[in-house]
């Protein structure tokens, strides 16, 4: 999710849901000690439950990370190990550490050792030519070990070479039943999983004897799934009746940002799925797409955009 669940994004995705768990970016541990934490790390109270994911792969560096988003709020502090791409593997992160069990238990533990909220790590079922039940349960038993608190598996391989990021999350065969086994071998650990869940009703039905579901993708490019996660989910109202209420609920939030200098199609690019397939959902689309990006757009341009579908479109949307 990297370039996509930034704080606009989780802060859109909040007004849609009040129980979800929301999840950073995934931010490396070299950012953090050398960048800008305050653009990586702020975050709105609202956003809350919010997990911090990073990925890195050197004990004390992990540790102090944790220990600083700990700092910052966040509730939950999320070791990545799923994500496949050239670049992640090149700083030894990533989905290429499931070859790498132990090392990724001392990363938890360090990091554990210094924050009292859990430590969750995410992984995929194995990488390349591993054996997925015997590669997933070997490193389950290393992380538990080591004390996470959680497992969110991602039920594909990942093949290091030859295939791009892209193609990680679409090409390789989901496997959810190896991670219905996963559970049922640790029944005390909390298992969550990922990958190739396309609704809030599928995630209802896959969860099983799982703890949750996580949804990456269909949660971004169909943010309007998210308005049914509480009362299917959770048997809670949703926050807004449709989704058209929500969105202008966000207008008072760009205008806050905007003051600070945040421009406007920062926001609006978050939200260019939250109508599909009813009446007006192009013109929708169009409109931010165009005027979200000219120099001196407003809110109003977002108001306007939603003037484009009907309320019919926003009651069939939710």
């Amino acid at each position: 999710m990297m370039d996509w669940s930034d704080r606009h994004c989780r802060f859109f995705h909040r007004l849609l849901t009040r129980r979800a768990l929301l999840y950073t970016e995934m931010v490396t541990t070299g950012a953090i000690l050398h960048g800008d934490r305050e653009r990586l790390l702020g975050f709105d109270v609202s956003e809350h439950p919010i997990a911090l994911q990073l990925g890195g792969s050197e004990p004390a560096a992990l540790a102090e990370c944790a220990r600083i988003g700990a700092a910052y709020g966040y509730d939950e502090i999320n070791l990545n190990v799923g994500c496949p791409s050239d670049r992640v593997q090149e700083g030894r992160f990533g989905a290429c550490l499931m070859l790498e069990p132990s090392l990724v238990g001392d990363c938890v533990a360090a990091m554990k050792a210094v924050v009292k909220i859990p430590v969750t790590v995410k992984c995929r079922i194995g990488v390349d030519e591993q054996e997925p039940e015997q590669a997933l349960f070997a490193f389950t038993d290393t992380v538990k070990a080591a004390g996470t608190e959680a497992l969110i598996v991602h039920a594909r391989k990942a093949w290091l070479k030859g295939l791009s990021p892209r193609e990680n999350r679409e090409v390789p065969p989901l496997d959810y039943a190896l991670v219905h086994r996963l559970k049922a071998n640790h029944p005390d650990l909390p298992i969550v999983i990922n990958g190739g869940i396309a609704s809030i009703e599928q995630a209802q039905a896959e969860q099983g004897n799982l703890d949750g579901v996580m949804m990456g993708r269909a949660a971004y490019q169909e943010p309007w799934r998210l308005l049914s996660v509480d009362p299917l989910l959770f048997g809670e109202a949703a926050p807004f009746a449709n989704v058209k209420d929500a969105l202008l609920a966000l207008v008072p939030y760009i205008e806050t940002e905007m003051s600070k200098g945040v421009r406007l199609s920062s926001i609006t690019r978050h939200v260019l799925g939250l109508f599909r397939a009813v009446p007006g959902a192009r013109a929708f689309r169009r409109h931010l797409s165009v005027e979200a990006v000219k120099p001196g757009a407003t809110s109003q341009v977002l108001v306007d955009a939603l003037a484009l579908v009907p309320e019919t479109s926003a009651e069939i949307a939710a």
